[in-house]
């Protein structure tokens, strides 16, 4: 199934709404077209069997409309929201700087910022480097296992910088506050025993947004 089969398999079923989700997310909020176009973000062909999910972007969100296509029957087959997650690796210094994070890994970091850097009216008090791997829109769950494959690409280095920086994994996630069951983010015991081998902590700051499905 090509990008643009499925771009006009999506177009059709937000024109007739065949199914009942459907009208009841475009009641409440909108997808983005650009010169007439619907935009998608991202169409994720890496699930296992026959299933492909596209992400399209929310008017004036940060979550994503998923589209889950059936790609031997080339159905539609459900319509939910998906998180903006973000999932990185970092690490925080008052006594390195960044160039100095920045050579305890082979790891390509993502961004960063100095002690002393100017933070709205004041200064970052400490040195931060940032590793995000996989800034596409993505479940929780795969976003974990693409930044620990990353990570354990140069494990020594990653070690390093827990033990001399406090390195640790932060997960940002905004989540659609449709019905008020949010459900959360599943770790499973692999990716626990993958972080713990490394000296991984985790943190979570989860936020709601959107607006409530109509009665």
């Amino acid at each position: 199934m090509t990008d643009q089969q499925v771009i006009e398999l999506i177009e059709k079923e937000f024109k007739e709404k065949t199914l009942g989700v459907t009208e009841q997310y475009l009641e409440i909020h909108i997808p983005i077209y650009i010169d007439g176009n619907l935009k998608i973000d991202r169409i994720d062909r890496e699930k296992k069997g026959e299933l492909i999910i596209a992400y399209l972007p929310v008017f004036n969100e940060r979550f994503y409309f998923a589209i889950y296509i059936d790609i031997v029957t080339n159905d539609i087959i459900s319509i939910g929201t998906e998180a903006h997650n973000c999932v990185s690796f970092r690490a925080d210094s008052a006594k390195f700087n960044l160039e100095e994070l920045a050579t305890m890994t082979f790891l390509d970091s993502t961004d960063g910022r100095n002690k002393g850097d100017k933070k709205g009216t004041g200064f970052w008090e400490e040195s931060t480097i940032f590793f995000e791997p996989n800034p596409e829109p993505d479940e929780f769950e795969d976003k974990l296992k693409k930044l620990l494959d990353f990570l354990e690409s140069d494990r020594e280095g990653t070690k390093h910088l827990v033990r001399n920086a406090g390195g640790y994994i932060q997960v940002t996630m905004e989540m659609h506050n449709g019905n008020s069951m949010l459900g959360g983010p599943h770790i499973d015991t692999n990716a626990l025993k993958r972080m713990s081998d490394l000296g991984l902590g985790i943190n979570f700051d989860l936020c709601v947004g959107g607006k409530s499905f109509k009665d």
